[in-house]
C-alpha cells in the first residue's frame, strides 16, 4: 500500500541542494522549487528517509515529509495559484 507524501526541503548549501534534488527526482514528481510529491510504499519511504539523512547537514538543513494518506483514491484539497496542481497518479513505467 502506497501513501502520498509531500516533501519540502530547505538546504543551505547549493551543492547539497542539487544532490537532494537529484535524489528526489528518483522518488517523486517535482512540484516546484524544493517541493516534491511522492507515492511511496513503507519500504521506499524508509529508503528515502535513510538516503536523505545521509545527504543533509543536520545543523543547517531541514527536510519535511508530510504523509497525506493512502494514495489510492486520495484527492488532496489543494489551493494552487498560477500553474495547476494535479495529484500524482499511479501509472505504468516502461523501461
Amino acid at each position: 500500500m502506497e501513501h502520498l507524501y509531500i516533501v519540502v526541503y530547505d538546504i543551505a548549501d547549493p551543492k547539497r541542494w542539487r544532490r537532494v534534488f537529484k535524489l528526489m527526482q528518483g522518488y517523486g514528481e517535482w512540484v516546484q522549487l524544493s517541493v516534491f510529491q511522492c507515492r511511496l510504499s513503507r519500504r521506499r519511504h524508509a529508503a528515502l528517509v535513510a538516503r536523505l539523512d545521509g545527504l543533509i547537514d543536520h545543523g543547517e538543513d531541514h527536510v519535511v515529509l508530510v504523509d497525506v494518506g493512502v494514495a489510492e483514491g486520495i484527492e488532496p484539497r489543494i489551493v494552487s495559484l498560477g500553474k495547476g496542481f494535479q495529484a500524482l497518479r499511479r501509472e505504468p513505467v516502461i523501461v
